[in-house]
């Protein structure tokens, strides 16, 4: 059998963070002198430092103080409306805070692998945004904490983040009672990856509506929020022997499919056929009939993540440690041609 010699290396910043109790963010801050870390912590880490001989490294340093700063943006959503969207919105406000970013890509909704995201932490970034599902996933932010880098998660939420994202389960809720109150009592849902606290959310609010209005049918099906995956949860739902008369989708994408399907089926939207959506991606109106959703400002998502992030590497913005800070934008209802009452 072959072994793999492994090179010697010095004490990381890793390392005083373990041997101290703390996350490496607050090593860094002690490091840096920032305000936010008590006394007696400061104190304690300091002697951690000295204790292992620990020497700061002097170009990681320096990436915090200096003018441009660089983030990694890492990503694997099967929306490519959404990803657009956000992706404009880091873009277009890195542009004015003197932000460098570097991207990087998983394929149909899995995290990138390990080699790959060490490459881009090879590039000295500073700090990471994780786009929707890669901030929920364990082993993404467990390399990105090893190297002692700050992370904002958009749409979700991760011990040791910062997380910008919409009460999602109000806005499934909002967009369920509008059904009900166009007078469905049919109603058939979609679900997005289970693997994502949003999709959980979204249909804990369609169940909350469904049970405080009474007497409502659901079908619930289960689809990963790809355009695909819309086309089956469609096909499914409408070869019931009592279709639902109204289908909320979990994003856009699939609602989009679902029209599609309709359409095939020589069903009229709204007429014999109510579809909602969620996100008001492009998806939502470059189709026929145009989608009621629900609006998450995807780029003010994006935006405010990005602005968090930066404020925490500059060590403006501290937090507990272990504890994920989390601002919530709101949401709301567009209605569109989509929707209707049912058919008597």
């Amino acid at each position: 059998m072959t072994r793999t010699r492994q090179r010697p290396r010095g004490v990381t910043i890793i390392d005083v963070a373990k041997a101290s109790g703390v996350s490496p963010m607050t090593v860094s801050r002690v490091i840096n002198g920032d305000a936010g870390v008590r006394d007696e912590v400061r104190a304690h880490v300091r002697e951690m430092i000295a204790k292992l001989n620990y020497t700061p490294n002097l170009m990681a340093r320096s990436l915090v103080t200096a003018r441009e700063i660089r983030i990694g943006v890492i990503y694997s959503n099967p929306s490519a409306a959404f990803m657009s969207e956000l992706l404009v919105g880091v873009f277009e406000d890195a542009s004015t805070r003197a932000a460098q970013l570097f991207l990087l890509k998983g394929e149909n909704g899995k995290p990138p692998s390990r080699a790959a995201i060490e490459g881009l932490i090879a590039q000295r970034i500073a700090g990471v945004l994780l786009a929707p599902p890669l901030g929920e996933s364990a082993a993404v932010r467990e390399i990105l904490r090893e190297a002692g880098l700050p992370v904002a998660v958009i749409g979700g939420v991760a011990p040791d983040a910062v997380c910008v994202g919409i009460d999602n389960n109000r806005a499934a809720y909002d967009m369920t009672r509008h059904l009900i109150g166009l007078g469905h009592r049919r109603l058939g849902f979609v679900l997005g990856n289970p693997d994502q606290s949003a999709s959980i959310a979204r249909l804990a609010g369609f169940r909350a509506a469904v049970e405080e209005a009474g007497g409502i049918e659901t079908q619930v099906v289960q689809g990963d929020y790809s355009y695909a995956s819309g086309l089956v949860a469609g096909e499914t739902l409408l070869d019931g022997a009592t279709p639902p008369t109204a289908i909320f989708a979990s994003n856009d994408d699939m609602a989009a499919a679902i029209v599609s399907v309709a359409h095939r089926r020589h069903l009229d939207v709204p007429g014999d056929l109510t579809v909602a959506g969620f996100d008001d991606s492009i998806a939502a109106t470059t189709l026929w009939p145009p989608l009621t959703t629900v609006h998450q400002p995807v780029r003010a998502l994006a935006e405010a993540a990005l602005q968090m992030l930066i404020q925490e590497i500059r060590g403006g913005a501290p937090k507990a440690d272990g504890e994920p800070r989390v601002t919530i934008l709101d949401h709301r209802l567009v209605e569109r041609d989509s929707t209707a009452a049912p058919r008597p």
